[in-house]
């Protein structure tokens, strides 16, 4: 089974103040911690949403400013096109990543609490598409029941650093999964 890494990084970090992706951890961004939690389990990275050194770029489908869902279905085209059965998709702000729980069905799989952590058969390429030409269908919650994606509770504490004082208590634990 062929399975493509996508990062979901197109994101503004407004509630952060500053670009999450190269926040410096450990002596190295991010967004690069997480492409190190997905590599083991992939076989190619790629980023949706914006361009980032060493990894291939993905545009958001169908449309720019669709939030993290037209990163996904950009990624998923991608998967699409280039051979791939489905992917492993995180945003560049989530750490570690239970990828062992995400891996290879026929059907998606999210993350309870963390929507954006999840296994997209390409099979949901060309759905997702449609969905977001609706107006309105942006959430991801929404798709994921839509898709009839199952959700699982991971057995580590996944760290979804959406504000300075998340990244804060994050690295006072040490960064797990860092």
């Amino acid at each position: 089974m062929r399975r493509l890494g996508a990062i979901l990084a197109g994101g503004r970090s407004t509630r952060f103040g500053s670009d999450k992706a190269l926040l410096m951890v450990r002596g190295k961004p991010l967004l690069d911690h997480v492409a190190d939690a997905l590599l083991p389990v992939v076989d190619k990275i790629v980023v949706a949403g914006r361009a980032w050194e060493g990894l291939e770029s993905v545009e958001d489908r169908p449309t720019n400013a669709l939030g993290p869902l037209g990163g996904l279905c950009g990624a998923l085209a991608h998967a699409r096109a280039h051979g791939f059965d489905g992917l492993i998709s995180a945003g560049c702000d989530s750490l570690p990543l239970p990828v062992g729980a995400l891996l290879g069905t026929t059907t998606p799989i999210i993350v309870a609490d963390q929507p954006l952590i999840g296994w997209w058969p390409v099979a949901f390429s060309h759905p997702l598409e449609d969905w977001l030409g609706i107006p309105g269908n942006r959430s991801v919650f929404r798709w994921a029941d839509a898709a009839g994606a199952q959700r699982v509770e991971p057995s580590i504490a996944i760290h979804n650093l959406n504000t300075r004082a998340d990244f804060d208590d994050w690295v006072a634990t040490g960064a797990p999964g860092a």
